[in-house]
């Protein structure tokens, strides 16, 4: 039996509460979070039983019987939550992204090394039934070699977040790419790979930012097809395009649009030697009489809400494939930095071209 705690009471630790509440081998034992009354209010909303709530983090980590701490706040307090934990000896799931900044990254993964627990960040899109499928048949050789992709993430991201107020500020949220496009920037290094356990490593990475949104104070609201007026404005660029060359010679395109008017998209397009992927339309030489795309029923990554996303997917594997068998996940702090490297290989490309 395994004892949770989780570390933050809003919109995505409900997600996490839900997905270990499907597990049998998991109890959760404390929710810590700034407002007393927001854990409580959790507490209650699942029905939890006998579980302590904390408003400090160093006494919650001490509570008895914490084996695993699933990191849900704000994503500038990751930083300071994953040492605490790691020093602790808590084995983590660690939202996205893990840092706001280059040098926090290294010194996070020191310490996690240094601690010997077991990691995985949460770029759940990994678990998405159809990137399940395209990486399978990337592996299975459907696709040959993969060449080139092409991963975007459009989302017109506003006050319909409960996140969005730190999540807007350059201090907090530094970009678009890394408060919620570096999803499509780690599916793109997923699934320009053919190995298993293992996206593509990066090489070069040129990006432009641009868009017409920084600064606006009139915003659109995708949820409810609305525009709000004198909202706090957005601090940094809205359009981001990333073009990544990786160690395995496959090329990446990555577009992050922030203020998209529409509704929230996720398209993806694998080209390889032996084959095509559009999102769910697949085109093989594979299959040598197909005379027309096959579409795949499954579920894609079309939706903005958590609630869309695999979180039991991603937590099954943490505990069943990396805690329980002492084995590193594909996902780990130590991959995830790749990704995370990416985005601020791009930031830097922009501030040379300001």
């Amino acid at each position: 039996m395994y004892g949770i705690l989780i570390n933050g009471a809003g919109w995505v630790a409900r997600q996490h509460v839900a997905a270990y509440l499907k597990r049998d081998d998991c109890r959760i034992v404390a929710i810590n979070n700034h407002s007393e009354s927001n854990a409580a209010g959790l507490i209650k909303e699942f029905g939890l039983g006998d579980v302590a709530i904390y408003t400090d983090f160093g006494r919650a980590l001490k509570h008895r019987g914490v084996d695993i701490v699933s990191i849900c706040t704000p994503q500038h307090l990751h930083y300071e939550n994953v040492l605490q934990a790691a020093e602790a000896g808590k084995h983590l799931v660690i939202e996205k992204p893990v840092a706001t900044n280059r040098e926090n990254l290294y010194r996070m993964r020191n310490v996690v090394v240094k601690s010997g627990v077991k990691t995985v960040v949460s770029f759940v899109l990994r678990w998405n039934p159809l990137i399940v499928l395209l990486k399978k048949m990337l592996i299975d050789g459907i696709f040959g070699e993969p060449y080139y992709v092409e991963v975007d993430y459009m989302s017109y991201n506003g006050s319909w977040w409960s996140g969005w107020n730190d999540g807007r500020t350059l201090e907090r949220g530094v970009s678009a790419s890394l408060v919620a496009g570096c999803h499509a920037v780690d599916v793109s290094r997923w699934l320009a790979s053919i190995d298993p356990n293992c996206g593509a490593i990066p090489k070069k990475v040129y990006a432009v930012a641009g868009g017409l949104r920084k600064g606006a104070t009139r915003e659109f609201n995708p949820v409810n097809n609305s525009w709000i007026d004198n909202a706090p404005p957005m601090e940094y660029d809205g359009l981001e395009i990333i073009i990544i060359e990786f160690t395995n010679s496959a090329k990446a395109k990555v577009c992050v649009n922030a203020e998209c008017v529409m509704p929230y998209r996720f398209p993806i397009r694998i080209f390889g030697t032996k084959g095509t992927a559009i999102d769910n339309k697949i085109w093989s030489t594979f299959f040598p009489k197909q005379s027309d795309w096959v579409t795949i029923p499954t579920i894609l990554p079309d939706s903005s809400d958590v609630s869309h996303h695999p979180f039991r997917a991603e937590i099954d594997h943490f505990i069943d494939d990396c805690v329980s068998k002492n084995v590193e996940s594909h996902c780990s702090l130590s991959d995830a930095i790749l990704s995370h490297e990416i985005v601020f290989d791009a930031i830097e490309c922009y501030s040379q071209q300001s």
